[in-house]
Parts: C-alpha cells; structure tokens; sequence
C-alpha cells in the first residue's frame, strides 16, 4: 500500500483547547478512513508541525494522491476546530524518497 505524509504547520491554540487536541483531532481525523502508521511533532524555524504518515488502499497512482490529499484536507479540517494552521503538504513516499503531490 502506499505510504503518505500530512504535514500541517500551526499557528497556534484556540482558546479553551489543550495542546495534545492537535495531534489528537489530526489522527481521529485520517484514523477514520486510512491507517495512521506513525505521527510526530516538530519546530520547524520557531513553527510547530505535525506530521502524520498514513497508508491509502492499492490503487493507481493518481487515485491514490487523490485518496491522500482528499484526506489530508479533511485533517486539516478536523485541526482547525481546535487550533489556527498553516500550510499542508502532503508527501507520497517513491522509492527512498518522499515527493511532495
């Protein structure tokens, strides 16, 4: 199965939400429709961003960046109930390389 990366820059917390709500509403959110193999936090120059590596089913190449993108638009979405987010960029994982879609 294809492997894929979310990754989603924030800006900050919405008042009233704890910090653990990001990663959690993010991985509920792609956990609903694909396996969530891993996740991470990280700083990039002073920003904090999530990143979460999901499986899409077997298909072909262009359904599958729909699959993930699809996906990671409703993340972002999920995420933005609890915090203010930056840029999504969502990786597809080609050989020993991650290629952004």
């Amino acid at each position: 199965m294809p492997s894929f990366r979310a990754q989603l820059d924030i800006m900050g917390l919405l008042p009233g939400h704890p910090p653990e709500a990001v990663m959690d509403s993010a991985t509920a959110a792609l956990g609903a429709a694909h396996l969530v193999e891993a996740k991470q936090l990280d700083v990039v120059a002073g920003v904090p961003r999530i990143t979460l590596r999901f499986l899409v089913e077997e298909t072909d190449y262009e359904t599958g960046a729909r699959q993930a993108i699809s996906a990671a638009v409703n993340m972002r979405h999920a995420v933005e109930r609890v915090a203010t987010v930056g840029i999504l960029r969502v990786l597809r994982r080609r050989r020993n390389r991650w290629e952004r879609l």
